[in-house]
């Protein structure tokens, strides 16, 4: 039962668009801040629109790299891929 409640404690829902996101916008990125590395901001899909939500800071993982999120062409839809630790 733990490892149920543990494999649905990480599911994420599935973001899918029917057009492409707007161009990103211009971020002025904050100073670099030992033990974090910046998350750069990001349109989302919400309620049938995009929304800016911006930059944060993600603190480091020792022997991992941030993957930054990214949109998807999927056909004629867009699928968010959310940003992960490799």
């Amino acid at each position: 039962m733990a490892a149920l409640a543990a494999s649905a404690a990480f599911a994420q829902a599935v973001i899918v668009a029917p057009y492409a996101p707007p161009p990103p916008r211009v971020e002025v990125m904050p100073a670099p801040r030992a033990g974090y590395v910046w998350d750069q901001g990001h349109w989302h899909w919400r309620q049938g629109r995009y929304v800016w939500i911006p930059g944060h800071w993600q603190v480091v993982r020792v022997g991992y790299h941030w993957v930054p999120g990214h949109w998807a062409a999927r056909g004629p839809a867009w699928r968010w891929v959310p940003g992960h630790w490799a």
